[in-house]
C-alpha cells in the first residue's frame, strides 16, 4: 500500500449512524410509557406487518454488507471506500443499509406495539440523512465524479 493510499479518508461522517437508530428506539420506549400509542387493527396485521418490515430490512442489510465484504470494503462510512458498489440492492437504493435500518425501527414499533418506535423511523432517517448521507454523497461526488454522478441521476436516495 503506498502512503497515499494509507492517508485517504472516509466521509466526514463523525457519529455512527446505527446509533442513531438505537437513540430513537429507546425514546419511543420511553415515550410508550407516557402515552400509550398503539398499532391501530387487529394485532396479527401488526405483527405480519412488523415481520415483513424486519424480513425486508434484513435482507437489505446483508446483502449490502456481503458486497462490501466481496469487495474488499468497510461498510463504516468514514473509512475510504476503493470502488462503488452497484450491484445488488444499490441497483435500486443508493442507501439499502440506512432504508434497512430504517425498517428495522418500524418493525420492532409494530412487533412491540409500540407506534412511537415505528413513527420516529423517519426521524432517525432524517438524522442520519444529514450526519451520514449528505457527508457520503459529497466524499464519493468527489471521490468518483462522473461515475458517480451518472449513478446518482439512474438510481433513488431511499425509495
Amino acid at each position: 500500500m503506498s502512503q497515499g493510499e494509507s492517508d485517504e479518508r472516509g466521509a466526514n461522517v463523525r457519529f455512527p449512524p446505527p446509533l442513531v437508530y438505537v437513540a430513537f428506539i429507546l425514546l419511543g420506549v420511553g415515550l410508550q410509557y407516557a402515552t400509550q400509542l398503539r398499532a391501530p387493527g387487529p394485532r396479527y396485521v401488526a405483527v405480519a406487518t412488523g415481520i415483513a418490515f424486519l424480513l425486508a430490512a434484513l435482507w437489505l442489510i446483508f446483502n449490502a454488507l456481503n458486497l462490501f465484504k466481496r469487495t474488499g470494503q468497510d461498510p463504516a462510512p468514514w473509512k475510504p471506500s476503493p470502488e462503488l458498489v452497484l450491484r445488488g440492492p444499490y441497483r435500486f437504493t443508493r442507501n439499502p443499509m440506512y432504508l434497512g435500518l430504517t425498517c428495522i425501527q418500524i418493525g420492532l414499533g409494530l412487533l412491540l406495539n409500540n407506534l412511537w418506535v415505528s413513527l420516529l423511523a423517519a426521524l432517525s432517517l432524517l438524522v442520519v440523512h444529514f450526519v451520514a448521507v449528505v457527508p457520503e454523497e459529497r466524499y464519493l461526488t468527489e471521490k468518483f465524479g462522473d461515475s458517480y454522478r451518472g449513478y446518482l441521476i439512474k438510481v433513488r436516495r431511499y425509495l
